[in-house]
């Protein structure tokens, strides 16, 4: 049986924009669209950004469910799911009417959540918004007002770390580790956490420690040590996990996440580039976040010289391996050059990813963490046979705006 709904929540256009699928995120609970949040969207329709797709997604779903009903009471979004229901705008309450324009649409809004509010003081209406200011006004005017964080990650230390440590393993296991190239069963470790495929084990005692990786195919536990790619070594052990990682062609998909400087564009590329021989195409990129959130057709030129300040990054990563393969310096950096030249090595903003297919490609994405989860989701479906997907990241550094 649904509960009886005992919230409404307020959408703003923002909260829409960056979620399409936003409407099936409230359990049972009524979800209102002010008429002017439709307007808002109205403009975003045309366009090929992910807001765009996102305005264009939205109306979709709406007009999936839509009835005269949605004007008077509303309609259950799904199954177990509160109403939706759309307000035709409101004449000012005469709280708000002293305080804010009325020709703001972010007014409006704020106008018909305090109404509702008003009008239904057994229930919690919340303002739902991505925009900070809207929420402090809601807040001055004693309105619940929340931002929108149904796809964020709300504690830190809950993420996938990739590996693990085990104490006070026996010297005999440890020896087993070491020696034995078929590697050992996970139920030799007495553990009440289960060893996930391709999770990383820091195995240590007092004397000694030994480093190993669970191979999902027998779940066994087998042991790695210290490789080095296209001349670039790891330096500690977390690296070499990375490298490792990188390195495997079974895993597919992987994700390297560390603060500024810990090498993971290094590896990542280094990787790449010992293992090119294993794809047609290594497909460097990164998504292209503007200063001052200037659009890039602002800045002067033709398309390269817009992005080029942009790529540099991955140039530079690029610069560091070619000083340390061994072969002489002209041939090294005709090597590059030529692969350059060949588009075997590619290096561009994501920006034109949506409507490809990456087919035998090692496909490295930088500066990840400044994706939607939609965006990540998009550049995953374009992955094709012998395709490997890499991400790489700070979620400390976000600079989308």
């Amino acid at each position: 049986m649904t509960p009886k709904p005992v919230k409404i929540f307020v959408l703003d256009t923002n909260v829409i924009l960056h979620d399409s699928s936003c409407l099936h995120h409230f359990k049972h609970h009524d979800v209102v669209l002010p008429i002017c949040v439709l307007e808002e969207l109205d403009k975003f329709k045309k366009g090929n950004e992910t807001v765009n797709f996102h305005a264009r997604h939205f109306l979709k779903e709406i007009d999936k469910i839509t009835s005269d009903k949605l004007f008077n009471g509303g309609l259950p979004i799904a199954k177990n799911k509160g109403l939706l229901i759309i307000k035709l705008d409101k004449h000012f309450h005469p709280d708000l009417k002293p305080h804010f324009s009325q020709d703001k649409i972010d007014h409006m809004i704020l106008n018909t959540a305090y109404c509702l509010a008003q009008e239904y003081p057994d229930r919690e209406v919340t303002l739902v918004t991505k925009d900070v200011n809207l929420r402090m006004k809601a807040k001055a005017v004693h309105m619940i007002a929340e931002d929108y964080t149904t796809d964020h990650v709300k504690d830190i230390s809950t993420i996938y770390k990739g590996y693990r440590f085990e104490e006070n393993v026996s010297r005999e296991l440890m020896d087993r580790l070491c020696h034995e190239p078929a590697g050992i069963p996970v139920k030799s470790f007495k553990t009440r956490s289960k060893f996930l495929p391709n999770e990383f084990i820091v195995a240590r005692n007092k004397d000694m420690s030994a480093l190993g990786s669970v191979d999902p195919d027998d779940m066994t536990i087998k042991h790695i040590t210290k490789i080095n790619a296209s001349g670039i070594k790891p330096r500690n052990v977390e690296q070499m996990f990375a490298l490792h990682a990188l390195m495997n062609e079974k895993i597919r998909l992987v994700t390297v996440s560390g603060k500024a400087g810990t090498g993971k564009t290094l590896l990542a590329l280094a990787a790449a580039l010992e293992q090119r021989n294993n794809y047609k195409q290594i497909f460097l990129s990164r998504p292209i976040v503007a200063l001052s959130n200037k659009d890039l057709g602002y800045l002067p030129g033709g398309v390269d010289e817009k992005v080029g300040p942009y790529m540099q990054p991955l140039y530079d990563n690029l610069g560091v391996i070619q000083d340390r393969l061994i072969d002489p310096g002209e041939r090294r950096g005709r090597k590059f050059q030529k692969m350059l030249d060949d588009e075997k090595l590619v290096i561009a903003p994501l920006a034109y990813i949506r409507g490809r297919s990456l087919v035998d490609t090692y496909f490295i994405v930088d500066e990840a963490q400044n994706l939607t989860p939609h965006e990540i989701k998009t550049i995953i479906t374009r992955a094709g046979e012998n395709t490997k997907m890499v991400f790489a990241g700070d979620i400390f550094q976000i600079d989308h705006p």
